[in-house]
């Protein structure tokens, strides 16, 4: 069995790490069965939060006021992770949005993955839903505060310890995968583009949920694009 790992998750402004960002992270670092080390903080997107992410998580607008930007602790987060496997309930999205950032910022994280969704499906195939809030209230686990990241990690890693004592002889608490999602680095807005969003916005007397200085090349693009398409030139 594997006993050794970092468990992660994020919460995020969405699902695509195109466009969506990091607006919390948590990890436990776990050392032969043993949690040994957490990691916790609130990030500051540079944007609003949705609504619907506030509904989920009740992380406000004024909850990420002063905290860190992903640049800043990115290094940090890499470093806690160091060579240990990371764990996740659907891992691979928590690490896209790790790697987005790693890329964005010079760094390079290249992880193994251990992933509690893919494991439940397999050891529960009878359940009717395989979430985290589900599995929780199915195998008597507390869920602490749902929906919040250091909480959500620590749950993936009760859930992984109550499947191997379920099914101990289960070949997949044997190995990691190795996780992959490929990225390039984003392009900062150009002026022109700067230049021509903020014109629009002012001749269509438009409010962007994202301010202009944080949009990347691609983003300014799809906002031209969706600006134009609703409003005209």
């Amino acid at each position: 069995m594997i006993k050794d790992y970092v468990a992660l998750d994020l919460e995020t402004t969405g699902v695509n790490p195109a466009g969506d960002r990091i607006i919390e992270i948590g990890m436990i670092k776990v050392i032969e069965g043993r949690v040994t080390d957490k990691y916790s903080t609130l990030i500051n997107p540079g944007f609003k939060i949705p609504e619907r992410v506030k509904d989920l998580t009740h992380i406000t607008n004024e909850d990420v006021i002063g905290k860190p930007r992903i640049e800043d602790v990115i290094g940090e987060v890499i470093e806690f992770i160091g060579d240990y496997p990371i764990m996740g309930h659907n891992v691979i999205f928590d690490y896209s949005f790790l790697k987005k950032a790693a890329v964005n910022n010079g760094y390079e994280l290249v992880c193994n993955g251990i992933d509690t969704l893919k494991m439940a499906r397999r050891i529960y195939p009878e359940l009717e839903h395989k979430n985290l809030d589900y599995l929780c209230s199915y195998l008597g686990i507390d869920p602490g505060n749902s929906h919040r990241a250091l909480d959500d990690a620590m749950s993936s890693s009760n859930i992984y310890w109550k499947m191997y004592e379920k099914k101990p002889d289960d070949s997949g608490f044997e190995f990691t995968n190795t996780l992959v999602y490929s990225v390039k680095k984003d392009s900062p807005i150009t002026a022109a583009q700067k230049k021509y969003v903020n014109a629009l916005i002012k001749k269509h007397n438009i409010v962007l949920e994202i301010p202009v200085d944080e949009m990347t090349k691609s983003m300014a693009s799809r906002t031209i694009d969706k600006i134009i398409s609703e409003y005209g030139k």
